[in-house]
């Protein structure tokens, strides 16, 4: 059932959205940034901007200075907040944009261009609680607007790359809001922050074959508009899924779907577990208090074991009862899989020969999710497996972009990228949801 499809940006350069949370809370803009590349592919951009999908009208929300590139940019889903990642202001050559070197910051966009550091950064001993010491990276807040989860790396650890300590692998983290952490002006890229910032997930140097060790931590995502039932009946508040990469009995890497329960109260992710939040000159910073990470899926027995197909995060539906991913099927086709949260239960969804080329979303009654199947825009009835193409390949615009295919809050659009016909750049694009 194609649908007519609107491009609602026109600019001589590339646009590019992230996988989730574009759409302002009321649906009447779409936050985006904006880089040189034709395909989005260099992480060079300026600015921030959102546009009015009724008028076509652009605020630019930030640009950044003094050398800083911004980008990956999403929306509060209570508020007018946007968080983005921005890299170094003024970088020099030990201080260039990478994993461990960028951050997120906040704008309101009532307030364009008065932005706020979410996360601290100390690189000095002693280090801060709540301020981190690399950067962070696809930063998304949580279904009440309090916290924000991320992707970080450690730019302590990385410039000492495993000499006498632990070494900086990738961990997923999440920022308690309106909680600001101060530190020492005694390093020149230390600065404060909005949040008390915290990683959540606990990594592994050397992850034992065949046990739940984890080497790497990404592509997270929050279980649930409040949560998800346990086994007993009682409500998990706030959990976030992950993919982790563990060893299999044979040896190889695979990716498999994690669990981290936070606790019920966001302040106690304020409260030291084990060992120190903050970490040490030789180790990793350490999760809270009171969280509860385990492994949900086993797959080393599959034909195609672990989370396959195009990059994507993790995304539970509403009701907090699903989390999907992708994974192969046995002719080798990435098709959608549902995992249930409470026990790891695994279900495939989509069962076609083309498979799903793009991240995903669900749409709010949590029935439907929208993704990228054979060039086309489509959403997958997740009951049924059924699937419903809502665009056609036009001359207008070219394949859609696979980073993102993002549900309206109201669930009446999708938001994507693709490339425009005329001029090969990437805009912003929108099709209406019939079903």
């Amino acid at each position: 059932m194609p649908t007519t499809v609107r491009q609602i940006t026109t600019a001589p350069h590339g646009h590019v959205l992230t996988n989730i949370g574009v759409w302002s809370p009321d649906a009447r803009w779409i936050t985006y940034d904006c880089r040189s590349a034709a395909d989005g592919g260099i992480f060079d951009g300026t600015r921030i901007e959102r546009v009015d999908v009724e008028t076509g009208r652009i605020e630019v929300l930030y640009e950044s200075r003094h050398g800083a590139c911004c980008g990956v940019a999403t929306c509060s889903p209570v508020d007018d907040r946007v968080v983005f990642i921005l890299g170094p202001e003024r970088p020099t050559p030990d201080w260039s944009y990478g994993p461990a070197h960028r951050q997120g910051v906040v704008v309101n966009a009532d307030r364009p261009g008065a932005a706020e550091p979410l996360d601290a950064r100390d690189l000095t001993v002693p280090f801060t609680p709540g301020a981190l010491r690399g950067g962070s990276h696809v930063h998304v807040f949580s279904p009440d607007g309090r916290l924000v989860s991320f992707t970080y790396d450690d730019a302590v650890l990385e410039a000492v790359d495993g000499r006498g300590g632990e070494q900086n692998r990738r961990c997923v983290g999440v920022s308690l809001c309106d909680h600001p952490v101060s530190v020492p002006s005694s390093h020149a890229r230390n600065h404060a922050g909005s949040a008390f910032s915290v990683v959540i997930t606990e990594v592994d140097d050397d992850p034992s074959i065949g046990s739940d060790a984890i080497g790497r931590a990404c592509e997270e995502g929050w279980v649930g508009e409040s949560g998800y039932r346990r086994l007993d009946g009682s409500v998990q508040q706030r959990a976030v899924a992950f993919q982790g990469a563990v060893r299999s009995v044979t040896g190889e890497t695979i990716t498999e779907m994690f669990l981290v329960d936070l606790p019920d109260s966001p302040r106690d992710l304020m409260l030291a577990g084990h060992a120190p939040l903050e970490g040490t000159p030789s180790t990793r910073p350490r999760p809270p208090r009171g969280i509860v990470m385990r492994r949900l899926t086993r797959t080393g027995e599959r034909r195609y074991p672990g989370i396959q197909g195009p990059r994507h995060w993790l995304r539970s539906s509403g009701d907090g009862e699903r989390i999907a991913c992708l994974m192969r099927d046995d002719s080798g086709v990435a098709q959608i899989f549902t995992v249930r949260p409470r026990d790891g239960a695994i279900r495939q969804i989509t069962t076609g020969f083309d498979g799903i080329e793009s991240a995903f979303s669900w749409s709010p009654c949590g029935g439907l999710v929208a993704c990228v199947i054979a060039g086309r825009v489509s959403v997958v009835e997740m009951d049924s497996g059924r699937v419903h193409a809502l665009t056609e390949p036009s001359t207008a615009w070219g394949r859609p972009r696979p980073e993102a295919c993002v549900f309206s809050p109201d669930g009446r659009r999708i938001a994507f990228a693709g490339p425009d016909g005329r001029t090969s750049w990437n805009q912003v694009f929108m099709v209406d949801v019939p079903i």
